[in-house]
Parts: C-alpha cells; sequence; structure tokens
C-alpha cells in the first residue's frame, strides 16, 4: 500500500514532467520565432532600401552571419550528431540562397528589381525548412545568441 507521500511525490514527478515538457516546445517555438524575426528584420531592411547594391549587401551580411553562428555552434560540444546533420542542412540552404544572390556555382544573379521578392523568399523559405529540419532547443539558443553577438 502506497503512502501519502509517495502519491504526493509521483504526482509531482509528473507535474514536473508536463511542465518541463511544455516548456521545452515552447522553448523551440520562441526559439524559431527568433531565427524568423531575424531574416523578416532582414527582409524588411532590404525593403526599406532603394539602393540595389546595399540591398544585396544586407543581403549578404545577414546571410553570413547565420552562416558563422552555425559554424560555432556546430564546433560546440552540446551538438548532437544528429543537430549536426540538420545544422548542415540549414547551411547548405544559406550558402544555396548565398550563391544565388551572387550568381555563382550555377546560379544566376538575382536581379536588381527581384531583391525585394528574394528576401521574402529567404523568409519563407527558412520558415518552411521548420517543418522538415528539428535542432534541439540549446542549439537553437546557441545560434541566435552568436548572431545577436555576431551582428
Amino acid at each position: 500500500m502506497e503512502t501519502k507521500e509517495n502519491v504526493m511525490f509521483t504526482r509531482i514527478a509528473l507535474l514536473l514532467i508536463v511542465v518541463i515538457g511544455a516548456l521545452g516546445f515552447a522553448g523551440v517555438a520562441v526559439g524559431q520565432d527568433r531565427v524568423h524575426n531575424y531574416f523578416n528584420d532582414t527582409a524588411l531592411k532590404v525593403k526599406a532600401t532603394d539602393n540595389a547594391a546595399q540591398k544585396r549587401e544586407i543581403l549578404s551580411k545577414d546571410l553570413s552571419d547565420m552562416t558563422k553562428a552555425i559554424d560555432k555552434v556546430k564546433s560546440a560540444p552540446l551538438t548532437s550528431e544528429q543537430d549536426d546533420i540538420n545544422l548542415d542542412r540549414i547551411k547548405a540552404t544559406l550558402q544555396e540562397k548565398s550563391d544565388e544572390l551572387a550568381g555563382i556555382n550555377g546560379f544566376d544573379r538575382v536581379p536588381d528589381d527581384q531583391l525585394n521578392a528574394f528576401s521574402t523568399y529567404i523568409v519563407q523559405d527558412m520558415e518552411q525548412a521548420d517543418t522538415t529540419v528539428t535542432i534541439s532547443l540549446v542549439v537553437l539558443l546557441l545560434i541566435i545568441i552568436i548572431v545577436i553577438l555576431v551582428a
């Protein structure tokens, strides 16, 4: 027969598990929102600029900063093997966007008059990547911190 203390301990343990699970899920959502906001802010800066060279510079810098952040996070001991695989996918996507922007590695250069649309495309593509690529909360938070420090 269980004592009152054992029943109470079991209830508290179950409650903690539920709370930690809910907070972890909310943390990943908040982290993903921060990454989306980063690229959304980039798109807003691009659209607020009239000069095509400045638009390219903004896009190139922010894509490069995110790639550098991913490289730093990958070298951290906190990343799992699955995180490394998923970070490589994200990095490859960012590299493709950077190559397309510059018109290298088999990509046609994004025309000046389509830079606003390209910045929106990057935001949408990163949002869609969330449905296929999942990284841990710790890794996501590290990326956000590093991007803030690099920028």
